[in-house]
């Protein structure tokens, strides 16, 4: 490709503003749907006047201000589909072009379009709505394993833009990776480490993207990485075991009064495979012989290392598994339990590591804890723990042990309602919760890793306080108590319910249980994919594609199989399933 050289022309320039669209009885705000202009438009550094973009999350933006598609990939769509309805602006796009093949156009080439000039930094991000918009739901997947995603443009040189304008290349993007090639990279098999490089070699790339291949090369270069697709979705080691299997306990200990750990070990006294400091397990209970059972999630809250689980629970006055397992359990009796799973886990590295919790959120913070004084850490440890009062401050004695074997370890802990027996300055160090202004008081090192545990809005808060701090967004770890909220790009927001069995004529097919939801319900073939049961219960999901690409809906599958439909294009990590395009071929247990 020669700099000056004609590499084609504007076919159209279409724009739209946002919309609320009608969809399986939702309401989506979506920009989809753009339509040609006459005349000429001026592109400006976020977006071609008249246009906008409904979820600025996936769409727009100056890296993604301008989206492409091609003519060429109109014709091969109209054979494929056989299809003769397109019309311009049809993918969403800004310019609809004659020229530019995604498997030619380099990420880093710029283009002069009439008056502006333009960067090429990705390729396109496939979401539901282009399916909507081309009333076929495969469209998602079918731009990714057909190599015709499209891409977007950053406005170098603002100016006006027509239909008929001539597209001259000015300058090669470093590297010469197509579109094509760059998509294929994230999304299909294989992420080969050299291609990473050179990807990551390319100053144009949009961070999104630069992020995600850094993630790759991350895993690449780690032995011990998990599975599936780390640029995607968070990559854990597999688990341990499949499914459930019994382990006998050993040991129940109060920590506060109103928490108590209960250890777990091997029946016939093998050694359990070590966790991840963080990680929690899944437990199938049975406090009624005859009844359904339960399931409930506890972090691990002991030495990673010990041959033995320690997980510790919070008594709920009406939490069912709660007081069974305070009241009723006792050494030597035998639960089901789960491989231990989860990506919040303590990283390694030099950098400071902050400690946030509140309540029984110390659980996953107390196993950090111990690795890091295990490894004799000379990281700095801040630890920071908030509790109404000293009875229920659970681990007290052992973290101020843990801690006192760290050469740079930190302790800050508030009581919100300290009782009289409790004394500043040996229980507590200061009245009240934790907050912004206790962060800038102890002048918390801002390139730190941060992990916080605790209810929903103690994480917003704190984590938004962090940020107001200084720390980069990209160290500040959580885990939620319960089940994470729910990712729905465009959809509008309503009331949240309680999770429940589907409406209508209750299914006859395997059993599909979502563990953290504490929901059962049995499989009914109406529905195409695990996720429109999920919907269907009110669980809270997580997703984009729709059609197994994007990996926002990979979740854990702790026991049972799945078959795939339509097949993704690359498959989950193992113990993972993606639920957007999976259904069950046998009972199953999802981590939802």
């Amino acid at each position: 490709m020669t700099v000056g050289q004609r590499m084609g022309s504007v076919a159209a320039v279409n724009v739209g503003l946002p919309r609320d669209v009608s969809w399986r009885g939702r309401r989506i705000r979506t920009g989809i749907w753009k339509q040609p202009v006459n005349g000429r438009r001026q592109v400006r550094r976020l977006n071609i006047d008249g246009d906008g973009q409904g979820d600025l999350a996936g769409h727009g933006g100056e890296q993604r201000a301008v989206l492409v598609y091609q003519l060429d990939s109109y014709r091969y769509w109209t054979k494929q589909l056989g299809r003769n309805d397109f019309v311009a602006g049809q993918f969403g796009e800004n310019f609809t072009v004659e020229g530019l093949p995604d498997d030619e156009v380099c990420i880093g080439d710029r283009y002069r379009i009439g008056g502006a000039v333009f960067e090429v930094t990705q390729p396109r991000v496939t979401c539901f709505r282009v399916g909507i918009r081309m009333d076929d739901p495969r469209i998602p997947a079918l731009l990714v394993s057909h190599h015709r995603p499209g891409f977007y443009l950053r406005v170098i040189d603002e100016g006006d833009v027509g239909a008929g304008d001539e597209i001259i290349h000015v300058a090669a993007g470093p590297e010469g990776m197509t579109v094509a090639e760059i998509d294929a990279l994230l999304y299909l098999p294989g992420h080969p480490r050299r291609q990473l490089v050179r990807a990551l070699r390319i100053p144009a790339l949009s961070p999104g993207w630069h992020g995600s291949f850094q993630a790759l090369l991350d895993q690449a270069d780690q032995p011990a990485a998990g599975s599936g697709n780390a640029g995607l979705a968070t990559a854990s080691p597999p688990p341990a075991w499949p499914g459930f299997r019994p382990l006998v306990v050993t040991e129940t200990k109060p920590e506060s009064r109103t928490v108590a750990s209960l250890t777990l070990a091997e029946p016939e006294g093998a050694e359990l495979p070590a966790a991840l400091p963080g990680q929690f397990v899944t437990l199938r209970l049975r406090p009624d012989p005859d009844g359904q059972a339960l399931l409930r999630s506890y972090s691990l809250s002991g030495p990673p290392g010990d041959p033995a689980y320690r997980f510790s629970v919070k008594r709920d006055p009406h939490g069912v598994a709660s007081r069974y397992l305070h009241a009723r359990v006792r050494a030597g009796d035998v639960i089901e339990v789960a491989a231990p799973r989860g990506t919040f886990t303590l990283d390694d590295g030099s950098v400071p590591v902050i400690l946030i919790s509140a309540g029984v959120g110390a659980t996953p913070m107390m196993a950090m804890l111990h690795a890091l004084a295990e490894q004799r850490s000379e990281r700095q440890v801040w630890w920071l723990y908030g509790a109404r009062h000293g009875g229920e401050h659970p681990f007290a004695a052992e973290a101020a042990a843990l801690l006192d074997e760290l050469p740079n370890a930190h302790r800050h802990v508030q009581y919100s309602s300290p009782a009289p027996t409790d004394q500043s300055g040996r229980d507590y160090d200061a009245a009240g919760r934790l907050s912004a202004g206790v962060f800038a008081s102890l002048d918390l090192p801002r390139s730190a890793d941060a992990y916080l545990c605790g209810p929903a809005e103690f994480l917003a808060d704190l984590s938004a306080a962090l940020v107001a701090h200084g720390l980069d967004p990209a160290h500040i770890h959580t885990e939620i108590f319960g089940a994470p909220p729910s990712q729905t790009p465009g959809i509008a927001r309503t009331p949240a319910r309680k999770p429940h069995p589907p409406a209508g004529t209750a299914g006859d097919g395997p059993a599909v249980a979502f563990a953290r939801s504490g929901l059962t319900v049995p499989w009914h073939p109406d529905y195409a994919s695990l996720l429109e049961l999920a919907e269907a219960c009110d669980v809270p999901t997580r997703w984009s594609c729709r059609t197994g690409v994007c990996r926002t809906c990979e979740t854990g599958l702790l026991s049972g199989s799945v078959d795939y439909a339509p097949e993704p294009v690359e498959q989950p990590a193992a113990g993972d399933a993606l639920i957007c395009c999976s259904q069950p071929r046998d009972a199953v247990v999802l981590d939802l």
